[in-house]
């Protein structure tokens, strides 16, 4: 009697625990079917994010679960088996999903998928060979190009695993019984040879269908971006002895967000901190109350420190309103800005549903724990170990984000962490603070991601040049407050138009540097602002010689510890009253930092930048109505940068 074939293993073994092949397949395929569920909120927004037609959600969601159950079919080989097994050292000769995408051009299982109208292979075969992000039509992940002098593999498609996926795929799809498939080697000859060149073919034909924006493109992008994030799941979840489903309906499709969280969580503990702060009761202004009833997409400006971040919670909390969503996210453009945002906004949320992110996240998490501000007090934001495991998984049940932007967007240039966030992402209202820092490469990103994906979007910053203004207009962003609507923004006209400051044109650095010394033992806040940090360190150390070394430097080239005690205490010094402050710092200063100086000095540098400068300088008018804060503004040696 002939004993069963030994099961294919899928993953390496862990704890003893073998999940085979058709185990994990079987999995990734229900993971895509729970999360993607168009009766859920999730896979309603997903299919909303990539601009899918409705007509089109079910197909999509047809050959998402089918490129699932083929995505490692490629694993049925001699070579994967001993490497999970860690028999074979060294790399395979070909990558399980080449093997997978090769199968697939296979003229009897090509030509059976194609019995159903309603299946794309081209796009289940990108989304197959793609899955890992270890594909290319040359250099290292050229697809099907051996990666070692072995030039044969020997496949095991006549595993009794291999026809239980195949017999599931034709129940998904209504198609007729699977054909058998070969029991031939891979080699570089017949057939493979031959399913290569049509795989090309079909690729480069894929490739000139899929035009930005168009709806083929944005078909094959959701599949593919689906396919990784269930695979993930699948991995992950089963990894962590965790049910599928049961994490799934916990963590993807808990309640959204409800009509008074926001203000209950965020909002209401934020002001009531600021009320303790200045004595006085806090009020909305009328600009910020404005904010709440803008489109889903608006391009919020206004001047530095007329309280944008509160007016787009509130935008945030609007949205949430109008619609069904699961996440409010900020993303800001360097890490220290994202810690402020978490520090005074995000925090205030309990910790189980506000996550700080970005690439020295758990390093600024750290930090605030040692030394907690009145927001983050007596909480711990750091992942259960569990959490931790999951990777970008062990996000998805948080609710409210500050994160630097290459965190999520970063998908558009296929950064795996982002494309596994994308789920929460899609079921979330966006603000992008500080847009008119964004490099030429980063703006134009941001552009095409928001011509081609549909999720509630407020960009927002103090400057921006007319013509990024018209680029964002262009994508259905609307501007907000509109010239006609501030005649009737009383206070917010007041606050961007009272004259903060009055703008000293002096010969050089040596005369700025006795108005400093001036106005430090006056006891004033003194900030000093230049382009390039050779010279943040040396005007740094000659004030130092002068002043006992009371100075603050802050520049973006400190090791990751010591940058993160010079935030804390350039924000610091100038958050206390009544103390002199002398600062100097580089460009650093500029965005998302509460400082509030009494003599601004910088450099010339461009229009944009010096906007944000001076908007460091008299910030909240604590001196009263009547004081003008000196720009002492001159030229430096060099132009450059």
């Amino acid at each position: 009697m002939t004993s069963p074939p030994a099961p294919l293993p899928a993953k390496s073994r862990r704890n003893g625990l073998v999940i085979t092949l058709a185990e994990h397949s079987l999995d990734t395929e229900r993971a895509a079917e729970r999360i993607f569920d168009l009766r859920q909120r999730s896979g309603r927004a997903w299919v909303r994010f990539f601009r899918i037609e409705a007509s089109e959600a079910d197909r999509l969601l047809l050959n998402l679960r089918v490129a699932c159950l083929f995505h490692d079919i490629g694993k049925a080989n001699a070579e994967f088996i001993s490497a999970v097994s860690r028999e074979l050292s060294g790399p395979q000769c070909l990558r399980h999903e080449h093997l997978s995408a090769l199968l697939l051009h296979i003229p009897e299982l090509r030509n059976w998928l194609r019995t159903s109208a309603e299946l794309d292979p081209e796009a289940i075969t990108a989304a197959v060979l793609s899955h890992h992000l270890k594909a290319a039509p040359d250099g290292e992940w050229r697809w099907g190009q051996p990666r070692t002098m072995r030039r044969s593999v020997e496949l095991l498609l006549g595993h009794p695993e291999i026809r239980t996926m195949l017999r599931r795929v034709a129940e998904l799809a209504l198609l007729p019984p699977p054909p058998e498939l070969t029991t031939q080697a891979w080699c570089e000859g017949s057939p493979w040879v031959q399913a290569h060149a049509d795989g090309r073919a079909a690729a480069l034909a894929l490739a000139g269908a899929c035009r930005p924006g168009s709806p083929r493109r944005m078909f094959t992008a959701a599949l593919k971006a689906g396919v990784i994030v269930a695979d993930s799941v699948a991995s992950g979840v089963v990894r962590e002895g965790l049910s599928i489903d049961q994490w799934i309906d916990d963590v993807v499709h808990r309640d959204a967000i409800g009509p008074t969280e926001i203000s209950e969580k965020i909002l209401g503990p934020r002001t009531a901190s600021l009320e303790r702060r200045s004595g006085r009761p806090f009020r909305w202004h009328r600009f910020q109350d404005g904010a709440a009833g803008q489109s889903r997409r608006t391009l919020l400006l206004a001047a530095c420190g007329a309280g944008k971040t509160l007016a787009a919670w509130r935008w945030a909390e609007a949205q949430c309103r109008r619609e069904s969503l699961g996440r409010v996210i900020f993303l800001y453009p360097t890490r220290g800005t994202a810690s402020e945002g978490f520090r005074d906004y995000v925090g205030w949320a309990p910790e189980t549903d506000a996550v700080l992110l970005h690439g020295s996240s758990a390093y600024e998490l750290e930090g605030m724990a040692s030394n907690p501000s009145e927001a983050t007090l007596g909480k711990n934001f750091a992942p259960t170990e569990s959490e931790a495991r999951l990777f970008a998984l062990g996000l998805w049940n948080r609710r409210f984000f500050s994160a630097t932007v290459d965190q999520f967007l970063s998908f558009l240039e296929n950064r795996y962490s982002a494309l596994c966030l994308l789920p929460a992402l899609a079921d979330a209202a966006l603000v992008i603070d500080e847009v008119h820092s964004f490099d030429q490469r980063m703006f134009d990103s941001l552009v095409n991601f928001l011509r081609d994906f549909d999720v509630p979007v407020l960009c927002m910053t103090a400057t921006l040049p007319r013509t990024r203004q018209m680029q964002l207009i262009q994508q259905g962003l609307s501007v907000y407050p509109e010239r006609e609507y501030r005649e009737r923004l009383a206070d917010l006209a007041e606050q961007e138009n009272h004259p903060r400051y009055r703008l000293v044109r002096v010969a050089g650095e040596a005369e700025a540097r006795i108005e400093a010394l001036r106005a430090f033992a006056r006891g004033e806040r003194v900030l000093w602002v230049v382009n390039t940090v050779a010279r943040c360190q040396r005007i740094a150390r000659e004030l130092a010689a002068d002043v006992d070394d009371s100075v603050i430097c802050y520049h973006s080239r400190f090791r990751l510890m010591d940058r993160q005690e010079r935030h804390k205490a350039a924000v610091g010094a100038f958050q206390q009253s009544d103390v002199p402050v002398l600062a100097v710092t580089t460009q650093v200063c500029e965005m998302s930092l509460d400082l509030d100086a009494d003599l601004l000095v910088t450099e010339t540098a461009p229009l944009s930048s010096m906007i944000q400068r001076f908007g460091r300088a008299n910030r909240h008018r604590r001196r009263g109505n009547a004081f003008r804060a000196p720009l002492l503004v001159y030229s430096p040696e060099k132009p450059a940068p």
